[in-house]
């Protein structure tokens, strides 16, 4: 039988991978494919729309659950703002959230980026938040084990 604590980590890690695969696919499998076959104006409607639905799922879905099962699992642990700084399973929480602060402000920015048609700093935001994402699953694996 599943218990609560199994349910709220399984969502918590879903939520994860709906993002960081999110990006991986658009990023490794969308992006090539689209470059090659559209031109730039259908490109650019096609990449603005999926960019928008992925905002839309992040904002709706994705955060809250996030946050939500986070300070849950954080709770389940003992973890207080004072453990945070604490070596081991405290710092190493610190560091994934701080990431993840910096992954947030990443997306934000390559979302202004997007729609003020700045295509470089959209990309520099872009490749910031999809490595910045996969560092905050490496983190959240190491917490597994402390």
């Amino acid at each position: 039988m599943i218990d609560i604590w199994t349910l709220v980590r399984f969502l918590h890690v879903l939520g994860a991978v709906v993002w960081v695969g999110g990006q991986l696919t658009i990023t490794v499998v969308l992006l090539p494919p689209v470059r090659r076959i559209l031109a730039v104006a259908d490109r650019a409607e096609l990449l603005r729309a999926v960019g928008k639905r992925f905002a839309i799922v992040t904002a709706a879905l994705f955060l809250p659950i996030q946050v939500s099962t986070g300070i849950l699992l954080a709770g389940r642990h003992g973890v207080t703002w004072a453990a945070l700084l604490h070596p081991g399973y405290g710092r190493t929480l610190a560091a994934k959230l701080l990431l993840f602060t910096v992954v947030m402000i990443a997306a934000i920015l390559h979302g202004i980026a997007q729609a003020g048609n700045r295509p470089a700093a959209a990309r520099t935001a872009a490749i910031t938040a999809l490595i910045g994402s996969i560092g905050v699953v490496l983190l959240a694996t190491s917490l597994v084990e402390a």
